[in-house]
């Protein structure tokens, strides 16, 4: 019986070369199944980006920007227009003359007025001097009582005309002053009421000015959010400088609805409004609710809860690690769950598949949806 080397050598050497190259063949494909066994599938996984917003929307509404003073100014005696010294438009300081009266009967009654004072001023001191005859007198017995009583009662009466004069000297002056109309603050001329010639009466309105210390915006409030009105924030923001926002608070709330909107026209002022802030623009009030919270709305796949609490799987997109984060849930809806807290603004949430994740794995970000 040949031996096992005996037999080997009566193997053809292709034979021999190919049983070599088909062991080798299967070892190396053990080989890669084995690697293959031992490494761990990166599961791709679905993903959302977590944003907070407010819980409550804010609201805006379209307002016009008023001055909180428009004051119809008028003269405080009655007469004939003879000036009228601005415009529409124009940009008025304080103390500035805006239109005057014909003077002529009022200059006629300070003449009057103080014609009478130097008559009561002479009369006075011969009432005086004559008080004063009458007590020499009676000092020495040459006169009575009576006598010195009649003397100190025309001087008393003396006394009494020429304060009656002196008080009409100045009420025709002030009337004089008065024939000049003048601003009593910096503002803008609204309206002009008078025309020259024409006779008005004391204290009708004759020119319009707006104060421009304090501006307003005017808007309209729905009743359901009168609450918000009064208690949140607001700002305001100018159509023609959109970017730009003011503070605003409330200043006054109508205290019944209109008839026909049934809405309340409310006042915010505008502290911070500078002269780009011009009377008659339109501008946008925004009310944020003051105590408004910022939540976070997810799908309800989002959510994974194996009795420890609801979480939700947050994924590294760089690494492609993954972390259960256990959230705060703030309410349900029927497709979404809106969350209060446990994950940070940005962050990569699974949003399918999340009971088949583990924390060991690593996944890959494959496509984001925004909820």
């Amino acid at each position: 019986m040949p031996s096992p080397k005996q037999l080997f050598q009566r193997i053809p050497s292709p034979v021999i070369a190919f049983l070599i190259l088909a062991a080798l063949s299967v070892a190396l494909a053990g080989c890669d199944s084995r690697a293959e066994t031992k490494a761990e599938p990166v599961r791709p996984v679905l993903v959302t980006i977590a944003h907070y917003t407010q819980s409550t929307p804010d609201r805006t509404f379209v307002g016009t920007i008023k001055p909180r003073i428009e004051t119809d100014l008028g003269f405080r005696v009655a007469g004939k227009v003879a000036k009228r010294l601005v415009e529409v438009g124009d940009v008025v300081e304080s103390g500035q003359s805006l239109a005057t009266l014909d003077e002529s009967d009022l200059k006629l009654q300070a003449d009057q007025a103080q014609a009478e004072l130097s008559a009561a001023t002479g009369v006075k001191a011969q009432a005086q001097a004559s008080l004063q005859r009458a007590g020499d007198l009676r000092a020495k017995g040459w006169t009575t009582d009576a006598q010195m009583d009649q003397a100190r009662a025309a001087a008393d009466e003396a006394q009494g005309r020429y304060n009656r004069a002196a008080r009409a000297v100045e009420l025709t002056n002030n009337s004089l002053s008065y024939a000049t109309l003048a601003a009593d603050a910096q503002g803008i001329v609204t309206a002009t009421l008078v025309e020259p010639g024409q006779v008005v009466a004391a204290g009708q309105g004759a020119i319009r000015v707006a104060r421009v210390a304090e501006k307003e915006v005017v808007v309209a409030i729905p009743e359901t959010l009168v609450a918000r009105a009064r208690e949140g924030a607001a700002v305001v923001s100018l159509w023609s400088e959109p970017g730009r926002q003011y503070e605003a608070r409330l200043r006054e709330l109508a205290p019944m609805a209109d008839a026909a909107t049934r809405t309340y026209l409310a006042k915010f002022s505008i502290p911070g409004a500078g002269k780009d802030v011009k009377l008659g623009m339109t501008a946008t009030l925004t009310l944020t609710d003051a105590t408004n919270e910022r939540v976070a709305k997810l799908p309800l796949s989002a959510l994974f809860n194996q009795g420890s609490g609801p979480s939700l799987f947050v994924v590294n997109a760089k690494t492609g690690e993954i972390a259960l984060k256990p959230v705060i849930v703030k309410s349900y809806d029927a497709q979404e769950v809106v969350i209060a807290g446990g994950v940070d603004e940005g962050d990569n949430v699974v949003v399918l598949g999340v009971q088949k994740l583990d924390t060991e794995q690593r996944v890959r970000v494959v496509s984001s949806l925004s909820f």
